[in-house]
């Protein structure tokens, strides 16, 4: 088991429901990558997925956009990226989920993308606009070296689809809770048990839950019906905010915290 698969098995020892944190690698800066993921560990956090910053992120939204832009324009790159993540394995075993496009894997090749991102001591790998009838080689390599791979399904996927999806899916199935891009909403889809569990006739593997959660009231409701919850733009927002501050790390691990608390009340039952 890789550091994903083992995780899960912890939370299935304690009770308890996955919290997943996203952010873009190199943002605000790439000074800010160590200490991030230190707090993000510190805060409680399962798993981090770690955003590769591509040139035309579609799936993402403004935030996230602005936040790839930024961190490119201060040089990072996918090499760049998996050093940070290979001298942040010297300080931290939280496990790491690289979220890329396809093109930055395809320009170095997938083999070598895959062991190199292994190597460097990353767990699994969502690559958010590879369609999952053209994975087989990707899934292969990702095997090979030990990598999770993850996959979205969304609410207009299809039955079939969602049972190929789940059979090349390992570490955990990412159910996007509303169609469009990334972002902060004010409600969660209120339908989220009925997708949840249209999943889980087809896998055994946990299902989280993102897109549009950035309260602790939002966290609670969406650990009540899946296995965890995945949050991005919100974190991204707030390192827009108080990035510079004497105090921002103090007030990023308050704000982490408050999700993970709020993710953490909601037990598995053990019926």
């Amino acid at each position: 088991m890789n550091r994903i698969e083992k995780k899960f098995e912890e939370l299935r020892q304690k009770r308890e429901k996955a919290f997943v944190a996203y952010i873009t690698a190199g943002h605000p800066s790439p000074d800010y990558f160590e200490d991030i993921m230190l707090a993000l560990d510190e805060a409680g956090v399962d798993i981090v997925e770690v955003g590769i910053p591509f040139s035309d992120p579609v799936g993402d939204g403004p935030v996230i956009q602005e936040a790839s832009y930024r961190s490119l324009q201060c040089g990072t790159n996918p090499t760049k990226v998996l050093n940070w993540v290979s001298n942040i394995r010297k300080k931290t075993e939280i496990p790491i989920l690289l979220f890329t496009y396809f093109n930055p894997i395809l320009a170095q090749g997938i083999p070598s993308f895959l062991k190199t991102s292994a190597q460097s001591g990353a767990d699994g790998i969502l690559c958010v606009d590879l369609p999952v009838e053209e994975a087989g080689t990707y899934k292969l390599e990702a095997e090979k070296n030990g990598l999770a791979t993850v996959f979205l399904i969304a609410p207009n996927t299809p039955e079939e689809r969602i049972k190929l999806i789940t059979q090349k899916s390992s570490g955990f199935v990412y159910y996007v809770s509303r169609l469009g891009v990334t972002g902060e909403k004010d409600t969660i889809a209120n339908d989220l048990a009925i997708s949840v569990d249209r999943i889980k006739k087809y896998t055994q593997l946990p299902v989280l839950v993102g897109f549009g959660i950035s309260r602790p009231e939002h966290a609670t409701f969406v650990a009540t019906v899946s296995d965890g919850v995945i949050v991005g733009s919100a974190f991204v927002r707030d390192l827009n905010e108080h990035a510079g501050s004497s105090q921002w790390t103090t007030h990023f691990i308050q704000y982490v915290k408050s999700l993970v608390d709020a993710t953490k009340k909601v037990k598995v039952s053990t019926e």
